[in-house]
């Protein structure tokens, strides 16, 4: 079977951003990528990451002043949990959460193994292999209902979330929804999928949103990735109390034009400007969500 394609990596030299951030501010999405020989990665995947460890992960978090983060089991190791498990144990539940990819028959006693070592929400996507997708919401949400998990919702493009919204609406767990619904752009806020994820939002008061991973959703592209904006203030506006921040740090899945993590926090706080609405964003949020003190 051939390899799945080699991701490029990260800008190798974050910087500091230009705007401050407030004490406490959490990366709600991000992965880490270690030693193969020590950490598999699963044969039927759709990427194969470089090498991106966690010294160089907290090396970026200490330029962009980020002090919690939430580690996002990546697809690439499908059901086996055991990198991000070890990534927390390493940092501390007071600075780090994770969510897992879990099968759908996993028992009780797995889950709280899992639930122990810090992780709180279980990832579902449409857009990468390795955890399966929408099919399995019921079988899941039954499983992770006792331990008050969220499913983390990825799909491939923002129609998707339309299609289903009358069951989202109606999903027994709260629901976490990956990169702004993967809404492109060019889309823009009147696109029907964007429209029921706002829905969603205002109706449900356990839906979360991230704002994370536009570079790849812009048609305008960088530096300003201007067509973003709108899409990330209508999301704001809606729900600023169920609003988070990730960097999608390493960025898989991602071959083009690979900007400095700095200047994606520095669009954040210029896309949010008053400083109450991001401290929600980057802790009050975030700290509600996944359970940090």
């Amino acid at each position: 079977m051939p390899q799945p394609p080699l991701c490029q990596g990260p800008d190798p030299k974050p910087r500091k951003p230009r705007h401050a951030i407030p004490p406490g501010a959490t990366d709600c999405h991000c992965h880490v990528f270690e030693d193969q020989t020590k950490y598999p990665l699963t044969a039927v995947r759709s990427y194969t990451p470089p090498l991106v460890p966690l010294s160089e992960y907290l090396r970026l978090i200490d330029a962009l002043g980020i002090e919690r983060t939430v580690q996002v089991n990546a697809s690439t190791y499908g059901y086996d949990n055991s990198v991000t498990l070890d990534v927390i144990a390493k940092l501390g539940q007071k600075r780090a959460r994770g969510v897992a990819g879990v099968a759908p028959d996993i028992s009780a006693r797995d889950l709280k193994r899992l639930h122990d070592g810090g992780m709180r929400g279980v990832r579902l996507s449409t857009m990468v292999k390795g955890y399966g997708g929408p099919e399995l919401l019921g079988a899941v949400a039954k499983a992770i209902k006792p331990f008050d998990w969220h499913v983390q919702l990825h799909v491939e493009k923002v129609t998707e979330i339309a299609a289903l919204e009358s069951q989202l609406l109606e999903h027994p767990t709260p629901l976490v929804f990956d990169h702004l619904g993967r809404v492109r752009g060019g889309e823009g806020v009147n696109a029907p999928g964007f429209q029921a994820l706002l829905r969603i939002l205002r109706q449900r008061d356990d839906c979360w949103i991230k704002i994370s991973s536009w570079y790849r959703l812009s048609d305008s592209g960088p530096p300003a990735y201007a067509d973003m904006q709108p899409l990330a203030q209508a999301l704001v506006a809606a729900r600023p109390d169920r609003v988070v921040w990730g960097s999608n740090w390493p960025h898989p899945v991602w071959n083009g034009f690979m900007p400095n993590d700095g200047d994606f926090l520095d669009l954040l706080c210029e896309w949010v400007p008053d400083a109450a609405t991001l401290k929600r964003i980057l802790v009050t949020n975030p700290a509600q969500l996944y359970g940090f003190a």
